[in-house]
């Protein structure tokens, strides 16, 4: 077995808070998300010699997490329902901030999503994945992945009744109280 490089632990390690956002959205449970990265790097680090230098890493790290996850979830047979929203309550103890109850409510929206569109817009979105990357991981065409991340917006938008950009960000109150200059 080949040495493993300094560049590849370093970049392996680098990747493991994104894969960790990723394999919680997937596994709705933290615990469960900590051991599918473990199980992930593990196996990373056992096949490090099938990884091309000069490829992106964090894609094929996250080919691997998404195989592991489903190769689980047929394991398994099914999929725990979270749909009272209890599980995801647990996961974190969300700051004592303004958006606390707009988080809540996206994750709630997020989670009604089916699970294709849920995984595209997180690769998107969330993990800063090219449509050509995250084509790659889903093993899909990059216009599915398009349509999947289109279909999740506006589902989310209709959720959450958003229906322009002037209802992101602070509310006029919070805009008053943070004091930003007029123009």
């Amino acid at each position: 077995m080949a040495a493993v490089s300094q560049g590849f632990k370093t970049d392996l390690l680098g990747a493991i808070p994104s894969l960790r956002a990723f394999a919680v959205s997937l596994t709705q449970n933290a615990d469960k998300a900590d051991d599918l990265v473990q199980e992930t790097l593990v196996k990373a680090w056992d096949k490090h010699e099938s990884f091309q230098p000069g490829t992106n890493l964090k894609a094929w790290l996250f080919t691997i997490l998404r195989n592991e996850f489903y190769s689980q979830m047929r394991k398994r047979g099914r999929e725990v329902q979270d749909s009272d929203g209890i599980m995801t309550a647990r996961l974190a103890v969300h700051p004592a901030q303004h958006g606390q109850l707009d988080l809540k409510d996206f994750r709630g929206a997020l989670e009604q999503l089916p699970e294709d569109q849920r995984e595209a817009i997180i690769l998107i979105g969330a993990s800063g994945f090219s449509y050509e990357e995250a084509a790659e991981i889903c093993g899909c065409a990059v216009g599915t992945i398009k349509s999947r991340v289109s279909r999740a917006r506006t589902r989310l938008q209709e959720i959450l009744k958003i229906s322009g950009e002037d209802e992101y960000g602070p509310d006029a109150i919070s805009t008053q109280v943070t004091g930003s200059p007029a123009n």
